[in-house]
């Protein structure tokens, strides 16, 4: 066939084309990764990871792989939690890392990562820095929030009603002043001490089913409301359940990954998208 390989995984139903390019040969134009993302004229994503060498890119990592990874509209993104998952299965499995424990590049750092025995991963996502407040609207009502910075920003909000009766199909508004770079926004309800429910607009994609960092920021968002910086909690999105550890310095999120399908782009297709 001789195509662009490509496979297609999620992780709690956040959904990524991977593009396996150790030696980052591809030319990934916004174009591209736009047109692979769109679900009626491409495969359908919420994002793209590419998998290629750290080397490759000449990027300083103490990883030997480095997540590439790019949002929806074909846009650049510092890091992806669901996405790291999805990356670390495809590497185990297709037998590019033997280990259970190694270190994956991002362009928010290096992430340490488990895979584990069940087809879950851990992933060592970094401080959850609480950076202030600001205000979202949504469908004309405004929305008080925690800001978090995760190695993306994002802006957590307690909503008292189910956020299941939210409308996200829109791009909220937000203070563009304080998010120059735009801002994921998510909208929890408290089910307990240990327990949120969470929905989720990603800057450069939409509502999506659900968003690693987004879960790392709502529980230190949430932690940081009930007076403290640590502690552990279950998020429940509408892709699934993970769970997330806060601590001083760091934190951490452990999910599922799956991967569902592999093949292989017509190459005359890729090279007629600017």
């Amino acid at each position: 066939m001789g195509g662009i390989e490509f496979l297609k995984g999620h992780g709690t139903q956040n959904d990524f084309v991977l593009l396996p390019d150790p030696d980052g040969r591809l030319e990934l134009t916004e174009a591209r990764v736009a047109a692979l993302c769109d679900r009626q004229r491409g495969l359908g994503a919420d994002g793209v990871l590419r998998i290629v060498r750290s080397s490759a890119l000449d990027v300083e990592s103490g990883g030997e792989w480095f997540m590439d990874y790019r949002n929806a509209d074909g846009s650049i993104a510092e890091m992806c939690g669901n996405g790291v998952r999805v990356f670390v299965r495809h590497l185990v499995d297709s037998g590019l890392v033997t280990e259970r424990d190694f270190v994956i590049g991002t362009r928010a750092g290096d992430r340490p990562v488990r895979m584990h025995a069940d087809g879950s991963v851990t992933v060592q996502m970094g401080p959850a820095t609480i950076t202030g407040t600001s205000v979202t609207v949504v469908a004309g009502k405004p929305f008080s929030g925690v800001a978090v910075n995760v190695g993306n920003p994002h802006l957590v909000s307690v909503v008292e009603d189910d956020v299941d009766l939210l409308d996200l199909r829109d791009q909220p508004d937000f203070d563009s002043d304080v998010f120059p770079e735009g801002v994921n926004l998510e909208f929890i309800n408290l089910l307990g001490e240990d327990a949120l429910k969470m929905r989720v607009h990603e800057r450069g994609v939409g509502e999506t089913r659900s968003c690693g960092t987004g879960t790392v920021a709502a529980v230190a968002a949430a932690l940081h409301l009930a007076g403290t910086d640590t502690g552990e909690a279950s998020v429940d999105i509408p892709g699934g359940r993970v769970v997330v550890e806060v601590r001083r310095g760091g934190s951490t999120l452990t999910g599922p990954a799956e991967i569902v399908a592999r093949g292989e782009l017509d190459e005359a297709w890729w090279a007629g998208l600017v």
